[in-house]
């Protein structure tokens, strides 16, 4: 009997201690897991919304809602740029009629977008992309090629975007990430993560952009000749480009004769395989779309091919490219678009509570071991008031999370798991 009064005691005792040290490792663990808020200085490059409007208001230029659009994006504020665009460019809206909508979904099938253009690189030295300068997606799709086409010999990376700078260039390949002075357009936290993933898988990045020797035609042969250059001093390797817009066109171009990639063909008898994101990308309304984006009712960025497998191609006048690509409609999860929480980044709600500081504020989230001062961060989103929600897509890692409304700046650590 005595016996098992102690066995039973020393239960109840070794049952209580376990208790007792998981409440002291819970309690721990929580402590270490506060975040420390330092207050800091801290300027931001980037323009809050009341700013950006304020601009548009006073600016008399007639091309002023081409550069709010670019500011928008700039800011990660994807919504408002696309409104912005529409607003300088015009819409209407514009539908094909049920025959023609049947016709077109018997005469084309879908293809998932990145996977045929892999199969395509593998027959090409040379891939010419474009974007529109005010659609963060767009640096979303190239990067999301980058792993792939790496993987099958594309090794260099030539960028419009980049400043045309040797020392600046050398910098980046060797810091592996990019700063506010890497370029105007990659202070966008898209483009930026596209530099730095590239950077990461390994790929060298060079700038092709002309050095103020004009615009219209010399732009385009200059363009060219720098990218030719590259190429010459690299002959058996794979190159992709990411330029903007028209640059990407072939054939004869309406204004400049030929444009870059028609001119590339013509100094180094490549023929690129030219692919055009913008002329089928959603608007700031559905109904304002392309009218094809609307009858096929696309779920994917996709490419479309007919029954001779021939893939729908861009066509103007006598300028084309080899391959269109339609994006779907983008949704929003708290204002913010949904393809920044996929291809490994998560949605991380940032806590904003425990910091005094006047609204409506930017944060902004920094790589850590990265200089917040100067490099451009991961993703950036402005909160109008303490009661609005703060999501920001990361990957796995530890980020430093900056809080600013230009008056006061706050700074704390971030582990995303």
């Amino acid at each position: 009997m005595c016996n098992c009064v102690h066995i039973r005691l020393l239960a109840i005792i070794m049952k209580n201690t376990f208790y007792l040290f998981a409440i002291i490792i819970l309690f721990t663990s929580c402590k270490e897991e506060k975040r420390v808020i330092e207050k800091i200085d801290f300027e931001p490059e980037y323009m809050f919304s009341t700013e950006i409007e304020n601009k548009v208001e006073k600016d008399t230029v007639p091309w002023k809602y081409q550069i709010s659009a670019s500011n928008y994006a700039l800011k990660g504020d994807y919504k408002n740029a696309l409104i912005q665009w529409d607003l300088a460019m015009g819409t209407r809206e514009k539908n094909f009629s049920k025959s023609q909508i049947d016709s077109i979904n018997q005469k084309y099938s879908k293809i998932k977008a990145s996977e045929y253009i892999i199969e395509k690189a593998k027959e090409n030295q040379v891939i010419i992309i474009n974007e529109a300068h005010h659609n963060s997606f767009h640096r979303v799709f190239t990067k999301s090629l980058l792993q792939k086409l790496f993987e099958n010999g594309y090794k260099n990376l030539g960028l419009e975007a980049l400043k045309n700078n040797d020392s600046l260039i050398s910098a980046l390949n060797q810091r592996k990430y990019p700063v506010q002075k890497t370029g105007l357009y990659i202070k966008d936290p898209q483009f930026g993560n596209l530099v730095r993933d590239a950077l990461e898988i390994g790929y060298i990045l060079f700038a092709y952009e002309n050095m103020g020797k004009g615009s219209g035609k010399p732009r385009e042969i200059e363009q060219a000749k720098n990218i030719e250059n590259v190429i010459n001093s690299k002959p058996n390797e794979k190159f992709l480009i990411h330029c903007g817009y028209d640059h990407a066109l072939e054939g004869n171009h309406s204004s400049w004769e030929k444009a870059m990639a028609g001119r590339l063909t013509e100094f180094t008898n490549i023929n690129p395989l030219t692919i055009n994101q913008v002329v089928y990308s959603e608007k700031s309304k559905p109904e304002y779309n392309h009218p094809l984006l609307k009858a096929l009712d696309i779920k994917e960025s996709s490419v479309i091919i007919d029954k001779d497998n021939k893939p729908l191609s861009y066509e103007r006048g006598k300028a084309w490219t080899d391959i269109a690509v339609l994006h779907p409609n983008t949704k929003y999860i708290d204002d913010r678009p949904n393809w920044l929480f996929e291809n490994g980044n998560k949605n991380v709600s940032i806590s904003l509570t425990d910091i005094q500081i006047e609204f409506p504020i930017m944060v902004l989230a920094f790589k850590k071991g990265e200089d917040i001062n100067l490099a451009v961060p991961i993703d950036i989103t402005e909160v109008e008031s303490k009661k609005d929600n703060c999501n920001l897509g990361l990957k796995k890692g530890v980020y430093e999370i900056v809080v600013t409304n230009e008056k006061q700046s706050f700074k704390f650590e971030q582990k995303v798991k």
